[in-house]
């Protein structure tokens, strides 16, 4: 690989948005990224080694490969490239590897999910019923409790109010039976 194509690889990765350098998590999050980058390249250059390996008879017009010494140069140079990627997907994965175990995230927390499974729209479950047929997410099932929690609340006003009506009702009759055994 020619030094102009390397610079120009790299100076993306200079224009980092700064959400990435925020925290030691996103900067792992980021190097993901570059790593599943790093692996369509590495599939890449594996296919354009195979095309290399082939015999120059076997080259369609549109493969633009080169002839004679010049493809076993361009052999080795993109075989390199695929080993020093490689080495670097290594070793970003267990950078990430290192990352988890250091940090403590507990291994169920990163198993993928059952076949077919499909989240909730705001993440976190938990279930309406104990058979575990529906579910709500964790934000809707707030929501609902909030809403629960003000009825309850605005029932027990009403409640406290009619019981004070009931109350100044007797106390006012029982008043106005006093008032009218003075008179008399």
């Amino acid at each position: 690989m020619s030094q102009p194509d390397e610079q120009s690889e790299q100076e993306p990765s200079e224009e980092i948005d700064p959400i990435w350098t925020s925290s030691r998590t996103a900067r792992q999050i980021y190097a993901l990224g570059e790593v599943e980058r790093d692996i369509g390249r590495l599939l890449s250059l594996a296919a354009s080694s195979v095309s290399l390996l082939t015999l120059p008879q076997t080259d369609g017009p549109d493969d633009n490969l080169p002839q004679g010494d010049e493809r076993s140069e361009q052999f080795v140079l993109e075989v390199s490239e695929y080993f020093e990627r490689l080495e670097s997907i290594q070793v970003a994965i267990r950078s990430s590897l290192a990352h988890i175990r250091q940090s403590r995230i507990a291994p169920s927390a990163i198993n993928a999910p059952p076949p077919g499974f499909v989240p909730p729209s705001l993440g976190v479950t938990i279930p309406i019923d104990g058979t575990g047929g529906e579910v709500l997410g964790l934000q809707e099932g707030r929501v609902g409790r909030d809403a629960w929690v003000g009825i309850l609340n605005a029932l027990t006003r009403l409640k406290a109010a009619r019981e004070q009506e009931e109350l100044k009702g007797t106390h006012d009759s029982q008043r106005c039976g006093v008032d009218m055994d003075t008179r008399g």
